[in-house]
């Protein structure tokens, strides 16, 4: 069965912009989605929001039911329908959908 082994999360500035790139790894070794949950404005509190709320959450699930998950993530995320949980799912939701691509060879 094919789970979310882990849920990481990097921040960094390689400009003067402040971006955060979400990593979501599977039971499948080499398997991993990368998504995009960049908040120039806030990009700790999006850091906070996937390691702190979202990443337990996730753990032992499978990544190829997006829908679920998504609503899993919106109804129990700690920041209801801000940008910071927004822009914290959308970077999850992201690395699923990569996942889900390179399963069908996308």
């Amino acid at each position: 069965m094919l789970t979310i082994r882990d849920v990481q999360v990097f921040a960094f500035a390689p400009t003067t912009e402040n971006l955060v790139v979400v990593k979501v790894l599977t039971s499948e070794p080499e398997l991993f989605g990368l998504g995009d949950a960049t908040f120039t404005q806030r990009h700790t509190a999006v850091v906070a929001a996937v390691n702190d709320y979202l990443r337990p959450l996730l753990i032992g699930r499978d990544p190829r039911n997006t829908e679920e998950l998504w609503r899993l993530m919106h109804h129990n995320g700690y920041w209801r329908n801000g940008p910071v949980l927004n822009n914290a799912i959308a970077g999850i939701d992201l690395a699923l959908w990569d996942i889900k691509g390179k399963l069908a060879n996308l």
